[in-house]
């Protein structure tokens, strides 16, 4: 008797009809799941904060600071810029691969690598700014070696860390929500990079600690009776005494940045929960690299959005990398850039919360086009270099910049979901697109930074002075003014053909909550094979 009530409890219907109630409590479980604690939220967006000051010191002040304090050439420091941009890109796919590779584990399949790759970050970046006295001759070597392990180390954090905005929950609100958060921290993290470097280094750029010293005989004689003036060469040279005061502060200022990483990465370890992809099959397989990547690559919407950014994204390094040299040597404005700069970052950082609500109001394709206000202020900062217009300009940069940093990684879920839709047995491609995306962008900034520097080199930039030729100020006008505005008017013309609209997107989120329940019920349905 007892037997027959065992096997009766074992029959297929029973069996059914728990695992159909399993599921249902599991659906309503999945549904509370999905919503992230605000502590979520910011513990992921204080994550996104070191990379972003490391990015916002080295960007505004890694240029200047290989010019006049560590004193090597225009041409070599284009090489230093171009090469470990392009290091750093080439990484990316690479990094992609063997992030798409990654098994899970106890702490998740994107932790670990963040968690293991900080420390080398801290240290290369701590060397990325010291003068090495052993190698003064050849210093340009030890600056292309920590530059590019720099930017692998922050490949390594970057990629994974991007990614792992697909596996905090399968709602696409709360991901934007959480995306949102780390946008908002970016731009903070921008604000204390630049608030760091420029109060702690402004001291090393000061006028008033600028000497009388003359060159040579020869580059006196030049100077007084060259035909060109716009080519002649300032002998107004900082001093010994000073140059090593500067390299004390940019060291303290590495120190400051270093610790940074290292607190925002244990925030990011404790408060945030990753998940395993919401939408595959327990039997999927990831996709091979080689075969996601062909995949990507002939994924229209993907390919347009990454191109239209690509143009912007080089636009924005080119405005970072030479406004600071811009207000040095084009503009009477030496003494007030880390100021000018703070109030651009605060602009920007105000400016998160309006573009958000604006993209959700009038759509994210139709927010993108806000970046073009930044062109006319720029240009009337060329045309009027007074304070008070250096200000005004900056404020309006400030929300135009914003607009190009948030959304770019709205978008990306975006056209990660419509390619989840159209490869529904794809898995690990999540990596694949954020990898490409950076990989672009900083194929973009290497290639912008590298022609900005030989730019310098053909105008006669003098290491270590502090006035420069006129033909350097007009070349650096050239590059914030009239080479921003035509790269941001190609990236703006080529996003016009994006696909995605909140209409299509709203299409796409159905078809995958559809699919996500077909999955679990799937999923259930194996479950209960293999006990029978």
């Amino acid at each position: 008797m007892s037997r027959n009530k065992q096997i009766q409890h074992n029959s297929p219907a029973i069996l059914i009809n728990h695992n159909a109630s399993q599921f249902s409590d599991e659906a309503e479980e999945n549904e509370e799941d999905s919503q992230l604690s605000r502590c979520s939220k910011l513990s992921y967006g204080i994550g996104a904060v070191p990379n972003q000051v490391s990015g916002s010191a080295s960007a505004f002040y890694l240029q200047i600071y290989l010019l006049d304090v560590a004193q090597i050439s225009p041409s070599d420091t284009s090489l230093v810029l171009f090469t470990g941009k392009a290091w750093g890109s080439i990484t990316d796919p690479l990094i992609g691969f063997f992030v798409s590779k990654s098994q899970w584990t106890r702490i998740g399949r994107l932790m670990p690598w963040i968690i293991g790759c900080t420390p080398f970050v801290i240290a290369s970046y701590c060397f990325l700014w010291y003068v090495p006295s052993f190698m003064e001759k050849k210093k340009v070597i030890w600056y292309l070696g920590i530059y590019c392990l720099f930017q692998a180390m922050v490949t390594c954090f970057h990629v994974p860390y991007s990614a792992l905005s697909m596996f905090l929950s399968p709602d696409p609100k709360q991901r934007e929500s959480a995306i949102t958060y780390r946008m908002t921290a970016e731009v903070v993290g921008t604000l204390i990079g630049a608030a760091i470097q420029g109060q702690i280094v402004s001291g090393a750029h000061s006028s008033v600690q600028c000497s009388q010293y003359n060159i040579s005989n020869d580059i006196a004689l030049n100077t007084t009776n060259i035909s060109d003036p716009l080519r002649s060469i300032s002998t107004l040279l900082h001093s010994p005494e000073f140059l090593f005061h500067a390299k004390e502060l940019y060291i303290i200022a590495a120190g400051v940045i270093g610790g940074i990483y290292l607190v925002c990465t244990v925030v990011l370890f404790i408060g945030v929960k990753e998940i395993d992809d919401p939408y595959a099959l327990k039997s999927d397989k990831a996709v091979p690299f080689l075969e996601g990547f062909k995949h990507v690559m002939k994924h229209g919407p993907c390919l347009k959005l990454i191109a239209a950014f690509l143009f912007i994204s080089a636009a924005v390094n080119l405005e970072q990398s030479n406004f600071i040299l811009f207000c040095t040597h084009a503009v009477d404005l030496r003494e007030h850039f880390q100021n000018i700069v703070l109030v651009l970052l605060v602009s920007a950082a105000l400016s998160i919360p309006f573009w958000k609500w604006f993209s959700q109001r009038f759509g994210k394709k139709t927010a993108s086009f806000g970046i073009f206000l930044m062109i006319p202020f720029i240009f009337m900062l060329v045309s009027i270099p007074e304070l008070i217009v250096a200000y005004v300009v900056a404020v309006t940069s400030g929300i135009s910049i914003s607009a190009s940093l948030l959304l770019p990684w709205l978008m990306l879920p975006d056209v990660i979901d419509d390619f989840r839709q159209m490869n529904p047995h794809a898995k690990g491609h999540e990596a694949i697109v954020y990898s490409f995306y950076v990989f672009s962008t900083k194929l973009a900034a290497g290639i912008s930074l590298g022609i900005s520097n030989l730019c310098l080199h053909f105008a006669g930039y003098n290491t270590g002075a502090c006035v420069q030729p006129l033909y350097v100020a007009l070349t650096l006008k050239i590059l914030i003014g009239v080479a921003p505005a035509v790269l941001i008017v190609t990236g703006l013309f080529i996003l016009i053909f994006y696909p995605i609209t909140e209409a299509s997107r709203n299409k796409t989120k159905k078809k995958l909550d559809h699919l996500r329940k077909l999955r679990a019920s799937q999923d259930n349905l194996d479950e209960i094979g293999s006990v029978l």
